[in-house]
């Protein structure tokens, strides 16, 4: 059976006994000296081609895969006890399958990918929220937790 197919079908298995975010998958991504990072994004499509993600390229994940275009990615459905691993070369999609993407996107997703300096640290989650009152699309609370002597640091990265 032609793998992309078999993936089809667990996912509609994992869709049907209500696997909340079936398409899920963790990303890994490293840069041009090898420092491996990992981070949960939406797998967008599969097929002949490979898997589909999208990121802004500006992001930590997007200029880690601009500068090695390499990653890793597992897909995990706890309800039917399955998970795909896949790993290879990355490249952009064009820009045309970008833009057909993007106008799929709800407007407020849209405005907050749009304004947000995606991984870059702000001053508190507060700036955020005056920011984007009342807009719940994309607010993610990241925190970027960093060891140093003495402890650990913690700041305020954008959604």
């Amino acid at each position: 059976m032609d793998p992309f197919e078999r993936l089809s079908e667990w996912h509609a298995a994992a869709v049907a006994a209500g696997q909340r975010l079936p398409e899920a998958m963790s990303l890994a991504t490293s840069s041009a000296r090898g420092r491996p990072s990992v981070r949960m994004v939406l797998l967008k499509g599969w097929g002949p081609r490979g898997f589909e993600f999208f990121t802004n390229h500006s992001s930590r994940k997007g200029l880690e895969l601009a500068e090695n275009p390499r990653a890793a990615l597992t897909v995990y459905w706890g309800s039917v006890d399955r998970s795909v691993r896949a790993s290879g070369r990355v490249s952009r999609m064009s820009r045309r399958d970008s833009l057909v993407y993007w106008v799929t996107r709800p407007r407020e997703s849209q405005a907050a990918a749009w304004a947000s300096a995606q991984s870059r640290v702000i001053g508190s989650r507060g700036e955020l929220e005056e920011f984007w009152q009342h807009e719940p699309n994309r607010l993610h609370q990241r925190l970027l937790v960093t060891r140093r002597r003495g402890g650990w640091t913690e700041q305020i990265l954008q959604p």
